[in-house]
């Protein structure tokens, strides 16, 4: 059986990204702004939206027979792709079961279902090994993840589960829950001063974390992670999009600052 389409555009990062990890790129005929793995297709493909913007018109243009979406806030995309005669397929993973199925539904769609679970196989691998590797540690770091810096918006659910797999405890696992930013933002900075997280890190959307700022804020200097000088950052591509990268890069990269702070004890 031959894939069901035969040109997609992938207007999630998630999507170009399984796409390319299942070796069906030559179904690829436009993908998002956005995208950073692979880093080839940025090179390969043309750009045809943005995240929560995009021209209809321009996605028309490369003659799509499905499109692919991620989120809520794609949702008005997905109306005008429709109304256009488009088939659009909408995903909205929020943990790492999630973007299991993600993938599941991406191969089935293209009918590279023993390519996906292979995929899906080297992830869960993946997180097996961070796991065997964090029980060695018989103390859990707090940790404080920051998406966004102002409002202050703590990590989302995937990156929660992520933390306590490499090794740590996301002191604000009680908003991970809520999908929308707008339902994680800590209204009081000195909550985090009170969580007293022993690590912290940075991962501010699109914009270099300063850990200098973060640092200077009132009365941080009482927080473990800021006295000792736990401050980290992960790029939010590798992190902050729920497909492969943020398993195989973010997990990974969480871990190692956890590992960071365990040799500093």
């Amino acid at each position: 059986m031959a894939s069901l389409y035969e040109r997609i555009a992938c207007l999630s990062t998630e999507a170009v990204e399984v796409m390319y990890a299942l070796g069906a790129e030559d179904l690829v005929v436009g993908i998002s702004g956005y995208s950073v793995h692979p880093p080839r297709a940025r090179l390969e493909k043309p750009k045809v939206s943005g995240f929560s913007s995009a021209k209809p018109e321009r996605i028309m243009a490369v003659e799509p027979d499905l499109v692919l979406t991620f989120s809520n806030m794609q949702s008005e995309l997905c109306r005008q792709l429709v109304a256009e005669g488009v088939e659009v397929h909408a995903y909205n993973q929020y943990t790492i079961a999630g973007i299991f199925r993600m993938i599941r539904s991406v191969a089935a769609l293209i009918d590279k279902r023993d390519a996906g679970e292979q995929l899906v196989q080297e992830l869960e691998d993946h997180i097996a090994a961070i796991r065997l590797a964090a029980a060695r540690w018989s103390r859990r770091p707090r940790v404080y993840f920051e998406e966004w810096d102002a409002p202050m918006i703590s990590g989302i659910s995937w990156v929660s589960e992520l933390i306590l797999i490499a090794g740590g405890v996301d002191v604000f696992a009680d908003l991970g829950a809520q999908q929308q930013a707008k339902h994680r933002i800590i209204e009081d900075a000195e909550e985090v001063v009170r969580r007293a997280p022993d690590i912290i890190i940075g991962s501010w959307c699109g914009k270099k974390f300063r850990a200098e700022t973060l640092a200077a804020r009132d009365g941080w200097d009482q927080i473990p992670a800021v006295r000792n000088n736990m401050l980290f950052e992960i790029k939010s591509p590798d992190i902050l999009s729920p497909g492969p990268a943020a398993i195989r890069e973010g997990l990974s990269q969480l871990h190692r600052c956890i590992e960071r702070w365990h040799e500093a004890q």
